[in-house]
């Protein structure tokens, strides 16, 4: 049965894979540089001071220190699930997933005021905004919870709730 370290050790393992990727592309992409990968998908360095989709980018900087500790209060509470729950193995994977994309982007937030992004898709002239590993992990992350939301067996309700089972005829 997997405990909460194993998780937070996969946590961990996200933050270094993100942070080993934008080490290379900074060593060898130059600001706004487009290198063509596929018809599909390029590498470029961009710097996204926002959220995702760029949100709120337009700000003069209190946004760096508001979505710093946004994810670190997030990744916090995730630490606590995780410990909670860390038999429920998919809802686990998926808290993980956040919180290792969520510690990934801090790190980029507090270093360089913004987050490091390099992949680029793009299809019949319309294109992606550009996102990186942190991100992946953050969207794989929030699409397994919903997933684990929808398909978690029914619980019973909590004491002093009721539910239509429960309610007297």
């Amino acid at each position: 049965m997997p405990k909460a370290g194993h998780w937070y050790g996969l946590a961990g393992l996200v933050v270094v894979l993100d942070q080993l990727s934008k080490w290379v592309v900074l060593n060898h992409i130059e600001f706004g540089q487009t290198i063509y990968v596929a018809p599909f998908w390029n590498w470029v360095l961009t710097y996204n001071p926002g959220a995702a989709f760029s949100f709120l980018a337009d700000q003069p900087g209190w946004q760096r220190w508001f979505f710093t500790l946004l994810a670190l209060a997030v990744s916090g509470w995730i630490a606590l699930e995780l410990r909670r729950h860390p038999e429920q193995k998919l809802l686990s994977l998926a808290l993980t997933l956040v919180m290792g994309g969520a510690l990934g982007n801090v790190i980029d937030r507090v270093r360089f005021g913004a987050v490091v992004d390099f992949i680029q898709w793009h299809a019949a002239g319309y294109y992606w905004p550009a996102f990186n590993v942190a991100d992946s992990a953050i969207t794989i992350g929030a699409i397994l919870l919903v997933f684990s939301t929808l398909t978690a067996p029914d619980r019973k309700c909590p004491r002093g709730t009721t539910d239509k089972k429960e309610i007297p005829r």
